[in-house]
């Protein structure tokens, strides 16, 4: 009797694997058994008791935690098995990768370096804003006129995008008042600007009424300042409040800046006005003669001015949800910086008059346009059969079941 042939792909050496393949193959017969899950109450209960777990043995979970640290970024074996000439190449294409690192770093540098000789163009423009808003000068005749042919080609074509017409609003009479410069330009243009008016509560409106200016500078290093100045008030005794970004030193993959931490000034607080507390009274009783005192304290409340106190970032005692509410900390008082930086500075009359929101909602629709959910898709579809079948329905004998006629349809 001759022996079976045998299968040669089984003497076939196989072929590594990359990282996180499985070795085997996953069975695909018809009799495979399926996966057993278990059922709610099973779940609930071995979540309930490894929360337990982990509850009581925090040590447990930073050990776990460091060893899946130890996984990220190994090698599963897959470059070192490749032929010498292939991993020659591959090391190879490494350094070519590294020149084009460094290539990055330089257009990087030279944006910024863009950034700032383009920001000494814009300096008289902010300093001659400066002056308009604080009633030390008035806009020429042409700066004017600019500005009206602006509104009108703004209102021709709201006109034009508008279905219905709308009617007139007449004006109102204003008393010919000496008032100087432009009131609260700058408290206006911050409530305006979504993300800052989240940071700003009512007494906090009364010390921003003297917020005469926002200036920003940049670093020799990369980093920038932003500077608030005051007139003089009764709630502080600062002319200026600045607060400085900080970079790292070394850049980022793709050759960007990446932000480390940011440093505000000590806020001078008059006596009884510091913004950022709140007075607490509480009533002691004492034990032996029964009188009683009222011990007043003061606690951390929200204000505006907790801006110029940013988060530190987190250090080796923070670990778990610590660490990650203070990044998340980090990263929003980054943006608030770079909102100041990049939207408020630049265009704060647009941000006074409220325009800015106009091309931001636009910017957030376009955004937003370009894509669809397919389920709503799929609901109007439905929608779209429900009424069909109703129009049926309406036309058929109204003795006949409305579920018997739908039967009849899908037949």
């Amino acid at each position: 009797m001759s022996e079976p042939i045998r299968n040669k792909k089984a003497d076939l050496a196989t072929a590594p694997t990359p990282q996180n393949t499985p070795a085997n193959n996953a069975p695909i017969s018809s009799r495979a058994q399926q996966p057993g899950v278990a059922s709610i109450k099973e779940e609930e209960l071995d979540r309930a008791a490894a929360a337990s777990l982990f509850a009581q043995n925090p040590k447990l979970v930073s050990m776990i935690q460091g060893k899946l640290g130890t996984l990220v970024g190994r090698s599963s074996g897959y470059i070192e098995s490749l032929p010498a000439p292939v991993r020659r190449r591959v090391a190879g294409l490494k350094g070519v990768q590294k020149d084009h690192a460094k290539l990055e770093a330089e257009f990087q540098e030279e944006i910024l370096q863009l950034e700032k000789r383009y920001f000494a163009k814009f300096t008289p423009l902010y300093e001659k804003r400066a002056r308009i808003v604080n009633g030390q000068a008035e806009p020429t005749e042409e700066e004017v006129e600019a500005g009206e042919k602006k509104e009108e080609e703004d209102e021709e074509g709201d006109e034009e995008e508008a279905k219905e017409p709308t009617e007139p609003v007449e004006a109102t009479e204003t008393s010919d008042v000496d008032v100087k410069g432009i009131p609260e330009f700058w408290l206006s243009a911050m409530k305006n600007q979504i993300s800052l008016a989240e940071l700003i509560t009512d007494r906090d409106e009364a010390a921003l009424r003297h917020l005469s200016d926002i200036r920003m500078e940049y670093l020799d290093k990369p980093g920038f300042r932003l500077i608030f100045e005051f007139a003089e008030n009764e709630f502080f005794t600062n002319k200026t409040i600045t607060k400085t970004y900080f970079y790292q030193e070394e850049n980022g993959y793709g050759g960007d800046f990446i932000y480390d931490h940011a440093e505000g000034d000590t806020i001078n607080w008059n006596t009884g006005k510091d913004l950022t507390v709140k007075i607490e009274s509480k009533k002691q009783r004492n034990k032996n003669t029964k009188q009683t005192r009222v011990i007043k304290k003061s606690v951390p409340t929200e204000s505006f001015f907790n801006f110029f106190s940013p988060p530190k970032p987190p250090g080796e005692e923070d670990e778990g949800d610590a660490t990650s509410d203070i990044e998340e900390r980090l990263e929003l008082d980054y943006q608030l910086g770079e909102d100041i930086k990049e939207k408020l500075i630049p265009r704060a009359i647009d941000w006074f008059t409220g325009e800015a929101l106009q091309y931001e909602q636009l910017e957030d629709e376009m955004e937003d346009g370009e894509f669809e959910d397919e389920d709503d898709e799929d609901d109007e579809d439905l929608s779209e059969d429900r009424d069909e079948d109703e129009e049926d329905d309406d036309d058929e004998d109204g003795s006949r079941p409305k579920q018997e006629a739908a039967e009849c349809k899908q037949s």
